[in-house]
């Protein structure tokens, strides 16, 4: 049932296709946009981050270690190791005593590839910090060491955080529990799959907390996307498509590896997920861009920016228009 979302043109001839699914809901959690098949089940991967981080909001790690927003935000973070990036996370392991040992997430060099050629000019070498997903384990720890839970089996999927994290996405998602998969994702983490309906009704509720009845979650939800649209720099990198949006304080917006992307809009009070199958993330800034002109997005601003990051022209290393980028999907309204 899926449905080709992008395709790419060189010269006269069609080079690529990217097929995929999309899925609106409203304020209810019913769909209201589909493209595809909104029953599609993928793996959240680094979507999940956002509320991952909700426990550790919950129990007030953030003011017990007297953390910073750009610290709080490094929680929910893609991060590529930029110098923002690595100062917050040094920060947090100061004040939270984390030792960056402790990390099950494997050393590596920053995905930035300015920060990597620099580092690698000075002669340094890979670091767990520098692991895209360093902040989320590093919350999870500062967690455990204020709640006095083992830190060594912290990335179990059997870990009362990681048990916490469940139920918190079984609430927000509107899904029982026992239907949730899990598996495990690169950084060592347990890794939730949910249909992308149920995802974007999970990302509606990151928008719109008030729909949330639980209030020590609603709390939490409040405090943890508001900070990542104060610091939506330190959520992944320069020239990536969760800084253009969350730059915008209508969204809230993460992806994930392997083509999955999600976002939810404040004023409207819709919830959106994507999959694009074969994995590409490069097409998210187009994909996203569309939907947003599609129901008719007032924050023209907002789409630029996106057009930006992934223009309509292909152009080749010599700076020649050699072709076209083309969303052919339609929304279809239920």
């Amino acid at each position: 049932m899926e449905e080709i979302l992008v395709e790419e043109h060189r010269g006269d001839l069609l080079e690529n296709v990217h097929v995929g699914h999309i899925c609106g809901v409203s304020q209810t959690g019913a769909v209201k946009y589909v493209v595809g098949n909104p029953l599609h089940k993928t793996f959240l991967r680094s979507s999940a981050k956002p509320i991952q981080a909700i426990p550790a909001m919950m129990n007030g790690v953030d003011v017990h270690y007297s953390l910073e927003e750009p610290e709080v935000a490094m929680m929910a973070a893609s991060h590529r190791a930029e110098p923002i990036h690595v100062a917050a996370l040094e920060s947090i392991m100061a004040k939270t005593g984390v030792r960056e040992e402790q990390l099950v997430c494997h050393p590596t060099y920053p995905l930035s590839a300015s920060a990597k050629h620099e580092l690698i000019a000075h002669g340094g070498q890979e670091r767990r910090i520098y692991h895209n997903c360093s902040g989320k384990h590093l919350g999870v720890l500062a967690l455990c060491e204020k709640m006095g839970y083992s830190t060594e089996d912290y990335w179990h999927h059997e870990h009362p955080v990681q048990q916490e994290v469940l139920r918190i996405m079984a609430m927000l998602a509107e899904i029982p529990q026992e239907d949730i998969t899990v598996g495990t994702d690169g950084c060592g983490f347990p890794v939730t799959a949910l249909p992308l309906q149920n995802l974007a009704t999970a990302y509606l509720k990151l928008a719109c907390p008030d729909l949330i009845a639980d209030e020590a979650v609603r709390a939490a939800v409040e405090k943890m996307t508001g900070v990542m649209n104060r610091n939506y720099r330190m959520i992944s990198g320069t020239g990536l498509i969760c800084p253009a949006l969350l730059e915008d304080d209508n969204i809230v917006a993460k992806g994930g590896a392997k083509g999955v992307y999600c976002f939810g809009l404040r004023e409207e009070r819709l919830g959106f997920a994507l999959k694009v199958l074969d994995g590409s993330e490069d097409e998210w800034p187009l994909i996203v861009a569309s939907i947003l002109e599609q129901i008719g997005y007032r924050r023209k601003e907002t789409i630029e920016r996106l057009y930006s990051l992934y223009p309509v022209e292909i152009k080749n290393d010599n700076d020649l228009v050699v072709g076209r980028n083309e969303t052919v999907f339609e929304l279809k309204s239920v």
